[in-house]
């Protein structure tokens, strides 16, 4: 692969904030997990790493890496290190022919698509959030929908990692296991520097976007999710309706190849609500709630979008929520989302946003990964932040355990390894890599104890 320019362009977004006295203090992007770090450096190569995990050794408290802070959980919450790789952003080599890119972990997703872009070339797949950074959201097992698609991690062909004894590891397929291990390790393992990734040339997508009887969409779920490259819908509780998104390669068109994204509306209800404007009057009065949804659900209309693939495949996440997605083997999606919606309606809950539904293709790539030797339904629910989620988030635990869900491991869940191991068929083979890797718990907050052990 040829050298990539730009590798090192400036990042936006950053988590860190001074706080009063002085103090150096961290904040995810949903304002639900913070913490004040004792060291909070940003690396800009290699022994940038080399020697913040040798300092976090020294101090005797663990290294934990942030990225853009999309995760909801206390993944990288720590009173130790808290390492920045936003000094270590871009493409590194590229191969347009082999389709094949070297990038940098810091790279949030919007740099990485704009750099492929520009060299005609695209993300296989991706998610509807690009806020995040690459390491992050690969090593959290971020996904988007479509049937023949794995999650963004079953696109990692190599990765770079730097283990608690200071040894850069190119982890490739020559060594199976220890790849498998690396893609989808929630940081467990060391610090990725960098990801080998399998790229597509650049496409376009034409995006549908209409509601829906529910009912009728559940009876054809197999032939909606068979028949489109892409497919995704919402349900709000308290409502009968759902948004459904349905993308697909757009038509050779030439004179439309360029950036740009055209929206044609065919239809637009007139008693329109705006989803900002329904979270506030339902977080001021939850009463208002179901009213609220079943607006929301006829409010939709209908449009079709066409553009890039990144920007079509990209939506914008402008309210501020918390949030937790499980996974299903594919053939228990309809069952588990009846059984959520009921339950939040039968129990009243103030719950304002939609359940989302995807879909992607089970992987054997990633030891740990929610779609591991299952084709999958994820569905994700989420709760604006002046509302409380804990009745809710609990009740969906209980039917995620019942149906054999995993959690995201990106999002909130509450599960500790003796719950979390009997989810994953090769969960001792990731147990014996990280043994291997960080016997002494550099790497080990309270989170990765929490969910892996001591």
């Amino acid at each position: 692969m040829e050298a990539a320019a730009g590798a090192q362009a400036p990042q936006q977004g950053a988590h860190a904030a001074e706080a009063a006295g002085g103090a150096r203090r961290w904040q995810n992007w949903s304002r639900s997990q913070s913490c004040a770090p004792a060291r909070m450096p940003v690396a800009a190569g290699l022994e940038d790493v080399r020697t913040a995990i040798r300092e976090a050794a020294g101090a005797g408290g663990p290294l934990r890496v942030r990225g853009a802070g999309h995760s909801f959980g206390d993944n990288v919450v720590t009173a130790g290190t808290l390492l920045s790789l936003d000094g270590m952003t871009g493409l590194l080599e590229v191969d347009s022919a082999g389709g094949r890119v070297r990038a940098a972990a810091g790279t949030r997703l919007w740099e990485l698509n704009a750099a492929l872009d520009a060299h005609g070339l695209a993300m296989v797949n991706l998610g509807d959030i690009d806020r995040q950074s690459l390491a992050g959201a690969v090593s959290t097992g971020t996904h988007g929908t479509g049937a023949t698609m794995g999650n963004l991690a079953t696109l990692v062909e190599a990765v770079e990692l730097v283990t608690a004894s200071g040894d850069v590891l190119e982890c490739t397929a020559d060594e199976p296991d220890l790849l498998r291990a690396a893609r989808l390790s929630d940081g467990a393992l060391g610090v990725i520097t960098a990801y080998t990734l399998r790229v597509a040339p650049a496409y376009r997508l034409r995006e549908r976007l209409s509601s829906e009887p529910l009912e009728g969409l559940l009876e054809n779920l197999d032939a909606e999710v068979r028949n489109n490259r892409h497919f995704e819908f919402f349900t709000f509780p308290y409502s009968d309706r759902a948004m459904v998104k349905r993308i697909n390669p757009e038509p050779d068109e030439p004179e439309t190849y360029g950036a740009e994204v055209r929206v044609t509306t065919e239809a637009a209800p007139l008693d329109r609500l705006d989803m900002a404007e329904a979270c506030a009057k339902g977080i001021a009065d939850p009463s208002r709630i179901p009213d609220l949804n079943r607006r929301l659900a006829l409010s939709v209309g209908t449009h079709t979008t066409t553009g890039p693939s990144h920007k079509v495949l990209i939506s914008s996440r402008d309210e501020v929520f918390m949030e937790t997605e499980w996974a299903f083997p594919r053939e228990a999606a309809q069952a588990v989302l009846t059984q959520m919606k009921t339950m939040v309606e039968e129990r009243g809950l103030p719950v304002n946003f939609p359940f989302e539904v995807r879909f992607v293709r089970g992987d054997t790539d990633s030891l740990l990964s929610p779609a591991y030797g299952r084709d999958t339904c994820y569905i994700a629910a989420h709760v604006s932040l002046g509302l409380d989620h804990r009745e809710f988030f609990a009740a969906l635990t209980e039917i995620a355990l019942a149906h054999g869900g995993r959690p995201h491991w990106g999002k909130w869940h509450d599960l500790d390894a003796a719950a979390l191991a009997p989810l994953y068929p090769r969960w001792e083979e990731f147990q014996a890599v990280r043994r291997e890797l960080d016997p002494h718990g550099a790497f080990a907050n309270d989170h990765i104890r929490r969910v892996f052990g001591d």
